[in-house]
């Protein structure tokens, strides 16, 4: 028996609506540095403008289900694109600006882009590129920029200003299926090509209920929110989405990431809630207690993407009264998958203990701890096992198979659907989550993910490099750092700051290893497989003569 209640989809489209109407005195503000005045513009401007857009992008050809790029900061602008284009039934394809070239090129051909919206600012990356992207036949320019780096170019370009100028201020929003995609990000690529994870208007809805929920961010309309965490980096953890459906204002630093200009437009514009990695915390703390300002109005700061430090959080509450909420997440989960906050009843001393784990699981992601053999292992905080989670805004497939069909390796879901996560934990009776390891040896630095796989196999295609291993070691400033360790061709001598080198070339400067060590052997296991606990073990030992290279 069916129940009686509307069959009504949930969208994207809806999330607009409602909050360029009836939140819409919010307002989005992009700071633009200490010279001039923040951009103020209204949730119910930005609702007017991201009609205009889709206009624009229809009249460009964009068909429904197409994929729409953007390379852009935190930005109104950026708002616009995030709630216009999935709205208008393409979908939303952020480019995370921080990958290597190669990989960009990849994710704009694998997604088919045709359109790309790009800052200004974000010309000279996106430039070199186009020669490789023969797809893209629209460039939209967004803000001021160097335009001369696309002389030659064969995509049109824009100027998105000139572009969305006259277009009609509303826009008839498709009623389409829920499950329709709505935005696509791409993880990192820590083993082999980049995997699209395809969102849904239904999913990322959900997962706006949630975020907003009291065990959550628990958002309102007199909060001011502040995403540092990027908007290309998982949907900034879904906070554009939740704050335009709670009405929470939101605070966008736009190119401006540096300690004390966040500093500044904390004590500028009084955001109540603010989210980023540990590095960038950790900055900001630094910045605080050097050049002490006015930040009591910030009453949440969650830190997710590695583990935040415990002293982090204590400098943040006992020096200037931050309380720092600890959340997990991946690109595969919206990225909503546990946040700590310690459960009634306990004192200081435990609550402390709870707000140092991962955090508890919310009422729509499942959550298993799975054993060598898939045994699934109980819940009593002390069983460790790979953690696999199902729900609705967690990912069941990856995007793009052959024929459009969807990828489903046996390496990251399990027979019966589950995400395979990577991660191994512990899990309490009461729901909370410990990390411990990882199923792989990826590398999580700043949260940012490192593969030490590409870095393995860049290194031993030096002629001189027999073997390399490279293994995560732990760093006070971004939580982990690489550490590569190498064998040499008999007889062969090579100075640890020419195979940096060599590996500068062919990766990401900020993946680059700090500590080089040169071994007789990389230790192997009984089937021949490089043992990297052993290194490990090593190096916390004191047993490797490590080179730091600055």
């Amino acid at each position: 028996m069916y129940s009686t209640m509307q069959d009504v989809p949930l969208l994207i489209s809806r999330i607009l609506d409602h909050g360029s109407t009836v939140h819409g005195q919010s307002q989005v503000t992009t700071w633009t540095g200490g010279d001039g005045e923040p951009h103020r513009r209204s949730f119910a401007e930005v609702g007017t403008r991201a009609a205009q857009l889709a206009h624009a992008l229809r009249h460009l050809g964009v068909a429904e289900g197409q994929a729409v790029a953007t390379l852009m900061w935190n930005n109104a602008e950026h708002m616009e694109a995030y709630l216009g284009i999935p709205s208008m039934g393409a979908v939303l394809h952020t480019l995370n600006l921080r990958l290597p070239a190669e990989q960009l090129v990849w994710i704009v051909n694998h997604a088919e882009d045709r359109i790309v919206l790009v800052n200004g600012s974000l010309l000279p990356l996106l430039a070199p590129l186009l020669p490789q992207l023969p797809k893209i036949e629209h460039i939209v320019v967004v803000g001021p920029g160097d335009r001369s780096v696309l002389e030659g170019a064969r995509a049109r370009v824009h100027d998105y200003e000139e572009l969305i100028a006259g277009r009609p201020e509303s826009y008839a929003w498709p009623e389409i299926d829920e499950r329709e995609a709505a935005a696509l990000c791409y993880t990192s690529g820590t083993t082999g090509d980049p995997k699209g994870v395809l969102y849904s208007h239904r999913s990322l809805y959900l997962h706006s209920l949630q975020v907003n929920s009291a065990e959550a961010f628990a958002l309102t309309a007199r909060d001011i929110t502040l995403p540092v965490v990027p908007m290309f980096h998982v949907n900034a953890w879904g906070l554009p989405h939740a704050a335009f459906m709670a009405g929470a204002s939101l605070l966008m630093p736009d190119r401006f990431l540096q300690p004390a200009p966040l500093a500044e437009m904390i004590e500028t514009v009084r955001p109540t809630v603010g989210a980023a990695v540990p590095t960038i915390w950790q900055g900001l703390l630094a910045e605080l207690d050097a050049k002490p300002r006015d930040v009591a109005c910030l009453r949440t700061v969650v830190i997710g993407g590695s583990a935040c430090p415990p002293a982090l959080m204590r400098g943040f509450e006992e020096r200037h009264g931050i309380r720092v909420v600890h959340a997990w997440g991946m690109t595969e989960t919206s990225p909503l998958g546990t946040i700590s906050h310690p459960p009634a009843g306990v004192g200081e001393d435990e609550e402390w203990g709870y707000r140092a784990t991962q955090g508890r699981f919310p009422a729509s992601v499942e959550a298993r701890l799975t054993g060598p053999g898939g045994e699934e292992l109980p819940k009593d905080g002390a069983s460790a096992g790979e953690l696999e989670v199902r729900g609705p805004w967690i990912a069941g497939a990856y995007y793009g198979g052959a024929n459009g069909e969807p990828l489903r390796p046996e390496d990251k879901f399990s027979p019966d659907g589950w995400l395979r996560t990577g991660d191994v934990g512990t899990i309490t009776p009461n729901g909370y989550l410990t990390l411990t390891d990882r199923a792989k040896d990826v590398i999580k630095s700043g949260g940012e993910w490192i593969s030490s796989v590409e870095l393995e196999n860049h290194l031993m295609a030096h002629p001189h490099v027999v073997e390399a291993a490279v293994v995560a070691v732990p760093d006070d400033k971004w939580g982990e750092r690489p550490l590569a360790t190498v064998v040499l061709n008999q007889g062969a001598t090579i100075a640890c700051e020419e195979l940096r080198a060599f590996l500068g070339e062919r990766i990401a400067r900020w993946q680059l290893p700090e500590r080089w060590a040169v071994i007789p052997a990389v230790p192997k296991t009984s089937v021949g497989k490089f043992d990297k606990k052993v290194l490990r073990r090593q190096y916390a030992e004191g047993e490797l003569d490590v080179t730091l290279l600055a």
